[in-house]
């Protein structure tokens, strides 16, 4: 298998994989900080510092994508339905693992319930502080950033939320989302106007695909769908939304290492790229094997699901190949691209560059704990190139301890149905 990866990568995926594979994505975006905000404490951060640094992640990441959601799905204006729509389709919000139950009362009312959060899943155990920290000092800001986006006069405000009282309390939470012209205009984030100079967030919104004979919905207009089945999109309705899932993570890390790199150090940010990396990256391979039952292990299934592994999509930021040389050795490469045109290092693979091979070697032992990474020489317009090689013979190599971080939430092994 050799492959550049772009659409062609998707060649032999139907609807329904697509669909897997968007859920998948999703939910990998989500994971960043399950791994991000831990290390952090690492660096002295105490608790209220991490919950600063995750409201500057993504106040000053999702009003970015969601625009671009909006104009690729083809929905927009400054109605609660734009709103609600980019919470279906949202790395924070990924459907089932956060389960948004929504209702459109007009264009301006509209509540949405959690029938469960895997987010307080996580969190509950460690106390009612913690649960405060997510739920109250994090959710107010960051809620009505999103909400912002789409019309300046938007709030999100709790009908009630944990620390659930009583401790079974379905739904998790409750919510009212307003639009109120009376309401003060909300105040963007500071750093959105740096994460939104990015090349990342100046990439034209992805254009779905014309196809002769649409085998699905075509993108997102109209009415508002509560019970959205990502099966029902269109194949080339699902690949748009995956290349704007793609950049929504390559966003949402952005925004965290520049917050990092303001409240903690440059050098920190530096250090923490690479190791979200080796922490999220493994999961995600892991849960695509389990996704699409894939049973073998040798190089050309470990090409395969670095073929379809969100750290490197997409193609119009990222140039990878991924190619397997045998059936025991797998050469993955990354070409000059717009992502290390960037003018900082807030980049998923920053590391490579530098000090990524334990990513790249723990992403490998995620799909076979018999294989390992080391770096290869590089060819004619290639940056970094590796070559994965599966030895049977050797022992299974230990977890990395970040990718062991980020066993710790249930998103490691949640299970769609």
């Amino acid at each position: 298998m050799t492959a550049a990866l772009g659409i062609d990568q998707f060649a032999d995926l139907d609807r329904d994989a697509l669909a897997i594979l968007l859920r998948e994505w999703l939910l990998h975006g989500h994971l960043q900080d399950r791994v991000g905000i831990p290390l952090l404490y690492q660096h002295g951060v105490d608790r209220e510092g991490a919950e600063q640094i995750a409201i500057d992640e993504w106040a000053a990441a999702s009003p970015l994508y969601s625009l671009r959601m909006q104009e690729t799905m083809g929905f927009g204006g400054q109605s609660v339905v734009a709103i609600v729509k980019n919470l279906q389709i949202d790395i924070g919000a990924p459907p089932q693992y956060m389960d948004f139950q929504i209702t459109v009362t007009d264009e301006n009312h509209a509540v949405f319930e959690l029938g469960h959060c895997g987010a307080l899943m996580d969190v509950e155990p460690m106390g009612d502080e913690w649960v405060r920290g997510m739920c109250h000092t994090i959710e107010d800001p960051t809620f009505d950033a999103t909400a912002a986006a789409t019309s300046p006069h938007a709030v999100m405000r709790p009908i009630h939320r944990p620390p659930r009282t009583p401790a079974d309390r379905m739904p998790h939470c409750a919510w009212r989302i307003d639009i109120d012209p009376s309401t003060e205009p909300a105040v963007a984030h500071p750093n959105l106007a740096i994460v939104g100079a990015s090349l990342a967030a100046t990439l034209p919104a992805t254009v779905i695909a014309e196809e002769a004979d649409p085998d699905g919905r075509v993108g997102y207009p109209g009415t508002f769908d509560p019970a959205l089945r990502f099966e029902d999109l269109s194949r080339a309705t699902l690949i748009a939304a995956l290349t704007e899932v793609a950049l929504q993570s390559h966003l949402l890390l952005r925004s965290y290492l520049l917050s990092v790199s303001e409240r903690v150090s440059p050098e920190v940010a530096a250090e923490l790229g690479p190791r979200v990396l080796t922490g999220v990256a493994p999961i995600t391979a892991e849960r695509l094997v389990r996704a699409y039952g894939i049973t073998d292990t040798d190089a050309p299934a470990i090409a395969r699901v670095l073929a379809l592994h969100p750290s490197f999509q997409p193609p119009e930021y990222v140039t990878t190949h991924v190619e397997a040389l045998d059936d025991a050795r797998v050469r993955v490469s990354v070409s000059p691209s717009p992502m290390f045109d960037e003018a900082d290092d807030f980049i998923w693979l920053a590391g490579l560059i530098q000090d990524g091979d334990r990513a790249v070697a723990a992403l490998a032992r995620a799909i076979n704990p018999h294989s390992d990474a080391e770096r290869a020489d590089t060819r004619a317009d290639e940056l970094v190139a590796y070559e994965i090689t599966v030895d049977p013979n050797a022992g299974p190599r230990l977890e990395e301890p970040e990718t062991a971080l980020a066993r710790f939430s249930g998103a490691a092994t949640f299970e769609f149905h």
